[in-house]
């Protein structure tokens, strides 16, 4: 059974998200400042107020809520694909993702990296580009890093995967098939 996202859904997703933004922020205010995060995580780069994300962060869940929900409709015939239980695990594995990252990242590790290395070899494998991952990714980073810098790695981690998935993969998924179809 396919169910659907809808409007109502996404007014409360986005106000759910809204709420908490907010109170993350006023949090901040009132425990010794809403913190700014300088690019690159160095002090002589400009910096980028939390405060953004209190705009950024509502708009961004709505615009991705909305493609879901356009994925859904034109989809409705590919069965249990776009099925909102799907929708869902894929955000929350996104969203598991952007916290692991967010931990390892705070407590200093070295697992960030190799994670993203992952990620992008999993590219290959799974459409990541996809409006749930990229939303679950945002929201699980958004705590740590505020939401402007995770928005602003998304969009980068997306544009690989789509390099990855559509590109580089069909480039050598057509080349195994010319080589079978030489031998």
């Amino acid at each position: 059974m396919i169910e659907k996202l809808t409007l109502k859904d996404r007014i409360i997703f986005t106000t759910i998200v809204t709420i908490l933004i907010w109170m993350h922020l006023a949090w901040d205010y009132f425990h010794g400042g809403v913190p700014i995060h300088h690019i690159l995580h160095r002090g002589d780069l400009p910096g980028i107020s939390n405060w953004w994300g209190g705009i950024a962060l509502p708009l961004l869940t709505w615009f991705l809520l909305y493609l879901i929900q356009n994925k859904m409709n034109q989809n409705g015939e590919s069965g249990m694909r776009n099925s909102l239980i799907y929708l869902f695990y894929r955000f929350l594995a996104a969203l598991i993702f952007g916290v692991l990252l967010s931990f390892f990242f705070e407590i200093g590790s070295d697992i960030p990296g190799q994670m993203m290395i992952g990620i992008i070899l999993i590219s290959f494998f799974v459409s990541l580009f996809q409006p749930e991952y990229f939303l679950g990714f945002v929201l699980g980073m958004a705590y740590t890093f505020g939401a402007i810098l995770p928005i602003g790695i998304g969009i980068v981690l997306n544009i690989i995967f789509i390099v990855t998935y559509k590109i580089v993969r069909s480039g050598i998924l057509f080349l195994i098939l010319k080589i079978r179809q030489q031998i």
